[in-house]
């Protein structure tokens, strides 16, 4: 996997299944992956640290198993997610883990990852980083990465602000190489406008929460099925950097979630205790603007042959 250009064109559709905290783990990168779409999950969410090694194992012998029962099937590389920051003080340990593995594709967050970039191109893999801005672009390329991943308004979980348009048409000036989209897009056809505005490929979150493999509990799923665009805030209360929550989970925990305070610091007054704020992520659930298009929940293999399907059929009335 050390032709980032390529990755692509062999995939059954052009979509990276998005890396989410508490919610993507091993089935749900299996299925991904044998269906013909990129899987992934943070490293953060094999717990104790010592499961990420085991995690990668199953992946990995799953995906041989297919291949090997399958000749000819379109089996997607996976990915890891590592948050690059010194806050992080798993980052060292699971890198290693990775590297020991050669995970084919790794997803950086947060700062630059020059050293982890350099490594990860040494054993044959290649790295993808994702920013909310152009400087974080410049910085993460400067850093040596393949590919960048642009988290736009409308996404879920820890998004940014800025119209895909108009960071799309900003980091092109900058890059000729991969482009990823993230931001509400949740069926083929939004995989071809990603790719219609210049980007290579879409990453896809929200969606893949509503997913018999995912981690999610059945509630949260539910939620998803039952929201739109509307019940979704943007709000940095719970974790201090804006992100995109569900309305109603913020209900669930007591708050009122159109009556938020803009600034962490009010928010922390409101509890005596770090033990009584609700948790983000575990209590408050992410999800991003493209809640309204989703319909059901599904195994993960039923849901990218819609995907493909779409995005063929959108391909087609374009000719």
């Amino acid at each position: 996997m050390n032709n980032p250009g390529k990755l692509f064109a062999d995939l059954r559709a052009p979509v990276i299944g998005a890396p989410m905290f508490l919610v993507s783990g091993p089935q749900l990168v299996i299925e991904q992956c044998k269906a013909g779409v990129v899987g992934s999950f943070p490293a953060l969410n094999a717990r104790p640290q010592e499961q990420l090694d085991a995690w990668l194992t199953e992946i990995e012998d799953a995906l041989a198993r297919h291949r090997a029962d399958n000749p000819g099937a379109v089996v997607a590389p996976f990915a890891v997610n590592l948050i690059v920051n010194a806050a992080n003080k798993r980052l060292e340990h699971d890198f290693e883990v990775c590297a020991k593995h050669k995970v084919p594709i790794v997803i950086t967050s947060l700062q630059a990852p020059r050293d982890i970039a350099k490594r990860v191109h040494d054993y044959g893999g290649i790295v993808f980083h994702d920013v909310v801005r152009v400087r974080h672009a410049e910085k993460a390329l400067e850093a040596g990465v393949d590919g960048i991943i642009l988290v736009c308004g409308g996404a879920g979980g820890h998004a940014g602000r800025i119209n895909p348009f108009a960071l799309t048409n900003e980091v092109r000036r900058i890059f000729d190489g991969p482009l990823v989209l993230a931001g509400a897009i949740t069926d083929g056809k939004g995989v071809l406008a990603a790719q219609a505005m210049g980007c290579d490929a879409a990453y896809m979150g929200t969606r893949f929460i509503a997913t018999d493999e995912s981690l999610a509990s059945a509630a949260y799923k539910q939620m998803l099925v039952d929201s739109n665009a509307e019940d979704v805030v943007y709000t940095p209360f719970f974790s201090g950097v804006h992100g995109s929550y569900l309305k109603a989970s913020i209900r669930n925990a007591g708050l009122d979630p159109d009556n938020l305070p803009v600034e962490t610091a009010d928010a922390k007054l409101q509890y005596r205790t770090r033990d009584e704020r609700p948790k983000t992520w575990k209590d408050i659930w992410g999800a991003g603007q493209g809640v309204g298009n989703i319909d059901a929940v599904l195994p993960t293999r039923a849901l990218v042959d819609r995907i493909v399907e779409e995005y063929q059929a959108a391909k087609r009335r374009m000719v």
